[in-house]
């Protein structure tokens, strides 16, 4: 042991010699630090300590894989009728039924794919047409929601943290936005893009082939949509605008762009995630309604809304044309509207971690 130097009589220092080194072990144990982590780390851990939220992303995962998935395996399409796959005249085909012609094929000992699902009143697979309808179903939800975030997000917070003069033109705006009667835009465009679409500079083109209604959607979501977006992160900026880290921040010379990019956006980050989980469903039964009207996907391109739609005239006879499009978007939703809750709760500073 290592001698140490006896305390002299008058001094107020410990004494040393009553003190023992420490040993490795104990060396060890007091260097040990926390693995480091940042912002999207803890929420992350977080949100994967929530069952409800995990069990909603599984479930979206599962439905998107097979949106997008399954559809190239898949041996039907979502368009050919039975009078065109075996001149058979066009009729209903309960589940798992085989028309006559394919009952004639697994006679002769060929392998056939059944009708899980059965098919329409024009002999179309209805199982691939739910899943090709989930698909634009997201599609549009997805990508209706991302134009919302990029506008709402970017308006708002430079809104709110410019103030003044700044904010005020800018709310004005946005209340001129907000008179706007987003369904007659929706059917003025959709006039005007449809002539853009067939006869113009886009004719033939990706962007064709998703049909006027749907382009509308996207322009209408891109124009008119963004203002609650904007509005709820403009309040949360205005909230954290007085905060002592921002106020540091300005002090230290860093600019507008800096602070709202690095500091008022990922302390806004629960507002941002659960309005875009919010904007997704929403978007959907926008896209559904427009269905409806015959506003919005083109024949014979499906959707969730548009097979609810045309099955209304049979629901006292096949009850299941409407259940199962109906129950896809209740999914889809409710997973959604739970993993929103999960991600504010995950994602937001100012809540206490779940279970304490």
């Amino acid at each position: 042991m290592e001698n140490f130097e006896a305390k002299k009589f008058f001094s107020l220092h410990a004494d040393l010699s009553v003190f023992e080194p420490a040993t490795s072990e104990e060396k060890q144990m007091q260097s040990r630090m926390r693995e480091s982590s940042s912002f999207f780390k803890d929420g992350l851990r977080k949100l994967r300590r929530d069952k409800v939220s995990m069990s909603c992303v599984i479930v979206l995962v599962l439905i998107t894989l097979i949106a997008f998935v399954v559809p190239p395996f898949f041996p039907y399409d979502y368009y050919t009728t039975s009078a065109s796959r075996n001149s058979n005249s066009t009729k209903f085909l309960s589940l798992f039924e085989y028309s006559p012609k394919e009952q004639a094929l697994l006679d002769a000992g060929e392998k056939v794919f059944p009708h899980i699902l059965g098919t329409d009143d024009l002999g179309r697979d209805y199982a691939a047409r739910v899943i090709y309808g989930t698909r634009i179903s997201l599609l549009v939800g997805f990508v209706a929601a991302l134009i919302v975030v990029l506008i709402g997000v970017t308006f708002g917070a430079i809104s709110g943290y410019l103030g003044g003069k700044v904010d005020l033109i800018m709310m004005r705006f946005v209340d001129l936005i907000y008179s706007l009667p987003d369904m007659l835009v929706i059917i003025l465009l959709s006039v005007s893009v449809k002539d853009i679409l067939t006869n113009g500079p886009l004719a033939g083109s990706g962007i064709a082939k998703l049909g006027p209604g749907l382009v509308s959607i996207f322009i209408v979501f891109g124009m008119l949509y963004w203002v609650g977006m904007a509005r709820l992160v403009r309040g949360q900026v205005l909230s954290l605008k007085s905060q002592e880290f921002i106020l540091a921040s300005e002090a230290m010379g860093a600019g507008s762009a800096h602070i709202i990019r690095k500091h008022m956006i990922p302390n806004s980050i629960s507002v941002i995630f659960i309005s875009a989980a919010l904007q997704i469903p929403s978007a959907i039964f926008t896209e559904s309604f427009l269905s409806f009207l015959g506003l919005g996907v083109s024949i014979p391109m499906p959707s969730l809304g548009s097979l609810a739609s045309e099955a209304r005239g049979f629901l006292t006879t096949r009850p299941y044309l409407l259940l199962i499009p109906v129950l896809s978007i209740f999914m889809i939703i409710l997973s959604l509207n739970l993993l929103g809750t999960g991600l504010r709760d995950a994602f937001d500073p100012r809540l206490k971690e779940a279970g304490k």
